[in-house]
């Protein structure tokens, strides 16, 4: 399942280099699907969403680090475990019971965002 930051949060910021996938966000700030990954222009989501992975989207928090869903892949591929939960001096990084997914499908998630 993806992760999410939960309203512990102090914003300290050693949670946002640590993300392969470019998931996590500051507060209040936009994101698109193709910051920091292959993505470009009409693309299919693995959940068979139309998106433009170019179009900047609302900010999910305007008070605290925020980590878009759609992007996060637990670091499946790259780590052994989540490097944001990892680095959170106050476990405000959580699995997201809203967005439970099989490791094949975070795999499937990091090819789709970054390509084979």
């Amino acid at each position: 399942m993806a992760l999410f930051i939960t309203e512990d949060c102090i914003n300290c910021d050693a949670c946002i280099s640590e993300c392969p996938n470019h998931a996590i966000y500051e507060p209040d700030q936009e994101w698109s699907y193709a910051d920091e990954t292959s993505l470009s222009g009409s693309v299919t989501t693995p959940s068979g969403q139309d998106v433009d992975a170019d179009e900047e989207k609302e900010p999910i928090s305007d008070e605290f680090y925020f980590i878009v869903s759609d992007k996060c892949t637990e670091c499946k591929g790259f780590h052994d475990e989540p490097q944001c939960a990892s680095v959170c001096p106050v476990d405000a990084c959580l699995p997201d019971p809203e967005h439970e997914e099989t490791d094949a499908q975070l795999l499937e998630k990091k090819e789709w965002l970054h390509g084979a």
